[in-house]
């Protein structure tokens, strides 16, 4: 991410600068905005990811410092781990689009 920047690899992933494809919004934007709106409803263990992208209707996806890939559904306050590494991500989408 802060090699290459922000891309679409069957979500949009933000990093610090960005593709025009997926807008302005880098890394940074949108974690200090989940931050500033979630603050201690986050799970404590959300509070020390970044948001990298999020699912069209509002959820953020998150990255934790191990790298795991997570949801958090902003209505219910739950979470869901989607992927355990940006590779898995990535070789996940690769796929469905081959």
């Amino acid at each position: 991410m802060k090699r290459f920047g922000g891309a679409f690899a069957g979500i949009s992933i933000h990093a610090f600068s960005n593709e025009s494809l997926i807008g302005k919004a880098t890394v940074v934007d949108l974690t200090l905005k989940f931050r500033d709106t979630y603050g201690e409803s986050v799970p404590r263990e959300l509070r020390n990811s970044y948001v990298i992208s999020d699912d069209g209707s509002g959820n953020p996806i998150l990255m934790d410092t191990a790298g795991k890939i997570t949801i958090y559904f902003h209505d219910s306050g739950e979470s869901e781990l989607l992927y355990n590494s940006l590779q898995e991500l990535l070789a996940s989408t690769i796929l469905k689009i081959i």
